[in-house]
């Protein structure tokens, strides 16, 4: 993985809303503390780049694609269009 952050708040945010999971789902799912998951979304925190990697992880494994910021805009998400429920 490069030097730049596997998850961008944004983007965890925008991945929750595309799957339809609350904090407490994701948290539950990738074993992540929700509170971790809300101080990170919020910009309150910067957790280990482990963690981001496992939520990052568990959100591709639910059909989403991450998008990262290029000189035409900043990072986002997408559904992959073979996701479950797609």
């Amino acid at each position: 993985m490069s030097d730049e952050r596997p998850l961008e708040p944004e983007q965890c945010r925008a991945a929750r809303a595309i799957v339809g999971w609350s904090r407490a789902d994701l948290a539950e799912r990738c074993g992540v503390a929700a509170s971790t998951l809300a101080d990170f979304e919020a910009g309150k925190r910067e957790p280990y780049a482990r963690t981001l990697a496992d939520v990052r992880r568990t959100l591709e494994g639910a059909g989403v694609i991450f998008i990262s910021a290029d000189e035409a805009g900043g990072p986002g998400v997408r559904r992959s269009l073979e996701a479950p429920g797609a």
